[in-house]
């Protein structure tokens, strides 16, 4: 019998600093370092929450990616990525309020695997759907375009 996952759960997790730009957070059985780069004052032992923001759009594509490509029986195989960010910084440099941090995002998905451009296309559609980074990003007001092609 397969055990049935819940559809909506709250998760909590804690974090502590360690100096004016790192965090350590505690995610599952992990320990994520959020930090700064040095010249930013922090010690670059971790991306800084800006990047992790929207590099977790790439890992958020691969995973979702790939349970769409499985659930529609096409093989994806390995994906490669560019991404393009436009950054509005004004709000993490104390300048003024902005309301729209990242006001546009690019994605290039590369896919290795035999699938066909239809099949991509698809498999493009279904993620799009169902991948909460995105959906994140898009509710914020961020264009976001993710393009899918074959290498």
């Amino acid at each position: 019998m397969a055990i049935r996952q819940k559809s909506k759960v709250t998760i909590k997790t804690t974090g502590e600093t360690s100096g004016h730009a790192r965090t350590d957070v505690a995610v599952r059985d992990l320990t994520v370092i959020i930090d700064e780069p040095v010249e930013r004052g922090g010690t670059n032992l971790g991306a800084a929450p800006t990047e992790y923001a929207y590099v977790a759009l790439m890992g958020c594509t691969t995973s979702i990616g790939n349970k769409c490509a499985k659930a529609l029986g096409v093989d994806i195989g390995k994906l490669s990525y560019e991404m393009e960010v436009d950054f509005d910084r004004r709000g993490v440099l104390l300048m003024e309020e902005v309301d729209v941090p990242f006001p546009a995002i690019r994605l290039l998905v590369t896919v290795h695997g035999p699938a066909s451009a239809e099949e991509i296309e698809q498999v493009a559609a279904e993620t799009a759907k169902y991948c909460a980074i995105s959906k994140l990003f898009e509710a914020a007001g961020t264009k976001l375009e993710v393009h899918w092609r074959k290498a």
